[in-house]
């Protein structure tokens, strides 16, 4: 993917190690990282987080009115199929700019990189993100049992549901708008 895209309002770019403190106003709040396969970040090692970000293909910064609110996770899993992920600042959830970039996303990887498909793994828990993947025409594939360990409760593990959009479904409902 290239190194970035615009949506109306915001810019989706590599990171930069320079990204740290607006990261860190993500990766430390346990609210927003409660549902992520990672623990919580410290500040400092927001710092280290940054940098490997920076060097990473598979993460991008949302920029908003020059601040990172968000990070999406886009990663090639083989056959045209990427997995989506997205993580955003608690300030700014909830007036659609998480719906923005991650269309924005969809669009320019059918469109620009020719990706067949796009999946989600999700929380059966996480209902902000079974929400935003259904707004964004997402549907369920499938409700894995008992897929993984919940944080901070040994012994107890949670659901997943996958949700999918192929590359004609995005369009056709493009089209359809």
């Amino acid at each position: 993917m290239s190194s970035a895209f615009m949506t109306r309002r915001m810019t989706v770019r590599r990171f930069r190690a320079d990204d740290w403190q607006d990261l860190s106003d993500i990766l430390t709040d346990k609210d927003v990282t409660y549902f992520e396969p990672y623990d919580t970040f410290t500040r400092e090692a927001c710092v280290k987080e940054a940098a490997s970000l920076a060097e990473s293909t598979e993460f991008y910064a949302v920029e908003f009115a020059g601040k990172v609110i968000g990070k999406l996770f886009f990663s090639d899993k083989g056959f045209g199929s990427f997995e989506l992920g997205y993580t955003f600042n608690k300030g700014y959830q909830g007036c659609g700019l998480a719906f923005e970039s991650v269309t924005g996303l969809m669009k320019y990887a059918f469109s620009e990189l020719g990706v067949r498909r796009i999946f989600a793994q999700i929380c059966t828990r996480n209902r902000k993100s079974v929400r935003l993947a259904e707004r964004l025409g997402m549907r369920r594939e499938a409700q894995f049992r008992e897929m993984y360990q919940r944080k901070d409760e040994p012994g107890v593990f949670d659901d997943f549901y996958v949700y999918a959009i192929l590359s004609k479904e995005f369009e056709a409902l493009s089209s359809s708008q």
